[in-house]
């Protein structure tokens, strides 16, 4: 029989709830400050083009692919047998289901992004090759850190600076006209809402149980 850590409920989990907040006030104070525009919230508007120094494109996807990576070779090494481990299991889940859901909605919504729009935020549905709805890279980004908040927060505050990345990720990405603030929040909306539910499940991560035994006692162990 399996035992696992007790893990902190969402109802409970307060600073979660306000880190998040936070996160959005941030996000629309941020997007307050240039021109408002057009978009569903009326606040979407295209920023100057900054594609360098810390905004550059490169680091964006050195966060991105250095979360993913990170989080798939953690979660085989460490197995699901462990807390961090299943926590880690548990951000696979939720980035893998977000990917799909934020997949489909580039291509249901087909929203033109900022550096093709001519400055107009209100071009949906306009076919292939328009993919601005959701933020695809802050989807991942809040889905792989949202179950480490949750499970880690309540024990380890410092958790709750993991917020900031999808924060400086929804900035890089409309520094670089990729995309619109109603395209972020979405994105973050999105991917912490994935991780929330995954990380709910009290039962075996869904990925891991489709994994042999090996994987799921973790690489590490057989060292």
């Amino acid at each position: 029989m399996q035992v696992h850590a007790a893990r902190p409920r969402w109802p409970g989990s307060k600073p979660l709830a306000l880190a998040a907040w936070r996160v959005s006030l941030l996000l629309l104070a941020r997007v307050s400050a240039c021109l408002a525009g057009g978009g569903p919230f009326g606040i979407d508007h295209e920023w100057t083009y900054d594609n360098s120094g810390i905004w550059k494109r490169g680091n964006q996807e050195v966060l991105e692919y250095g979360l993913i990576g990170g989080e798939v070779l953690g979660a085989l090494w460490e197995g699901g047998e462990t807390r961090f481990g299943r926590t880690l299991w548990q951000s696979v889940d939720a980035s893998a289901a977000s990917g799909l859901v934020a997949f489909a909605m580039k291509y249901a919504f087909s929203r033109v992004r900022p550096n093709a729009s001519n400055n107009d935020p209100n071009l949906w549905f306009k076919g292939h090759g328009n993919e601005s709805f959701p933020s695809g890279e802050v989807t991942a980004v809040s889905s792989i850190i949202t179950p480490l908040v949750l499970e880690y927060g309540h024990d380890h505050p410092w958790t709750y600076a993991l917020e900031a990345l999808p924060v400086y990720d929804g900035i890089a990405r409309m520094k670089v006209q990729a995309h619109w603030a109603s395209d972020v929040i979405a994105g973050f909306a999105l991917g912490t809402g994935a991780g929330w539910l995954m990380h709910r499940n009290p039962n075996t991560p869904y990925i891991l149980s489709l994994m042999p035994h090996g994987i799921y006692v973790g690489i590490s162990k057989k060292f």
